[in-house]
């Protein structure tokens, strides 16, 4: 019979233009965070997965999760794995600990995301990031992923009168999230004015609506619940974890307006939690670009479909409104080290539930984290509850 998991310690890093630091120390400094405050020794880590994308592109160096495990310190019958997914690494990684966990062959899991983009040239990242395209479809017309978004928000526009306001108001609202978030590569006050007449990236999108490339690791200490009191006094459990598979490219995908790994990934989440969309309270979802906020909450049940923008324009996804989207300031503010990225949601939303992080939600008692990777052909998400 397959046990419940909690998540018992949580460790990042910030996320921005961290120099000095390579990826692996990264993960070591979250993972040592994590551990701590677990109150576990890393003897008894039982296996580490690790997140990660663009290690082999960016740093040159495959093969990172045992390093990682070795210059840790954890014993050599630790298994230790690399998890690939594009920008649903760290959600895959999560997942992979639960189900060990789940499953009776761990006790205690270590999970970390991590990615070191900065130091590379722009050419270097996008070509990094282009690995996440069907090198057969959609790489071979040049277009960049800030094209394909920008053909999502053009096609959503016409389809439901959202406008370049409610793009803008995305950013807005995260960039405004981020103010107080520590964690943060962005942390400066930006108007709408200046979001509005920042540069045109690809039509609609301007460079506001573009989250941006960042260094960053986060760590999660996971262990069956029925334990999870003796570390912690505030542990966090995890009711819903999925993971789906869309289509591999957006032209074949037969309505681009919907990602149906998302959509697929959410039903089976919800289903395992024994929840629904309004049960949950606040969530940490996948906003590479502000069309894609807009997108991911429509599929993730939160608004019908076209809803998405005017929901942003009446204030329904502020820190006080029906459901609180990216209080960390999302990828948009926050950063997006790839894969790190979903890890550090989750960092976020235990937070929450924990009442101690920065932008708190009021009485949070459920959380969602969401990511979707490339043009929708893959999709995680995991819903937490307070213990």
């Amino acid at each position: 019979m397959a046990r419940s998991v909690s998540v018992i310690g949580i460790g990042t890093t910030a996320f921005g233009v961290l120099e000095g630091k390579g990826l692996k120390a990264l993960a070591i400094d979250a993972c040592n965070d994590a551990l701590k405050d677990a109150n576990v020794d890393r003897s008894a880590i039982d296996a580490l997965y690790v997140g990660n994308f663009l290690s082999g592109v960016l740093a040159g160096q495959e093969a990172i999760a045992p390093q990682i495990g070795y210059q840790l310190g954890l014993r050599k019958e630790t298994p230790c794995t690399k998890v690939e997914g594009a920008c649903c690494s760290g959600g895959i990684a999560l997942r992979h600990g639960y189900i060990l966990v789940s499953s009776g062959l761990a006790e205690l899991v270590l999970v970390v995301g991590v990615e070191k983009m900065t130091h590379a040239s722009t050419e270097k990242n996008t070509e990094g990031l282009a690995m996440a395209m069907d090198h057969e479809t959609e790489l071979k017309t040049g277009v960049s992923f800030a094209g394909l978004f920008a053909l999502v928000a053009k096609r959503h526009m016409y389809e439901f009168k959202t406008t370049p306001e409610h793009l803008a108001l995305v950013s807005h609202k995260n960039h405004e999230n981020s103010i107080n978030n520590p964690r943060a590569r962005f942390r400066n006050k930006v108007s709408l004015e200046k979001i509005r007449d920042s540069k045109m990236v690809a039509d609609p999108l301007r460079l506001y609506d573009c989250c941006p490339i960042s260094d960053g690791a986060a760590a999660v200490v996971l262990c069956a619940t029925e334990n999870a009191r003796t570390f912690t006094e505030t542990p966090v459990d995890i009711v819903g974890v999925a993971q789906s598979t869309g289509y591999n490219s957006l032209y074949r995908t037969p309505n681009p307006l919907t990602f149906d790994a998302t959509v697929i990934a959410a039903k089976k989440a919800f289903h395992m939690a024994g929840l629904q969309p309004d049960d949950v309270d606040v969530v940490e979802l996948h906003d590479c670009f502000s069309m894609a906020e807009i997108v991911d909450s429509e599929d993730l049940g939160f608004f019908p479909k076209g809803r998405g923008g005017f929901a942003v324009a009446d204030g329904l996804t502020r820190l006080d409104g029906k459901i609180p989207i990216n209080p960390s300031g999302g990828l948009l503010s926050k950063g997006h080290p790839v894969g790190a990225t979903g890890v550090g949601q989750v960092y976020e939303v235990v937070r929450q539930l924990r009442g101690t992080h920065e932008n708190q939600v009021r009485n949070a008692e459920v959380a969602l984290t969401h990511n979707i990777g490339g043009t929708g052909q893959v999709a995680t998400v995991n819903i937490f509850r307070r213990h």
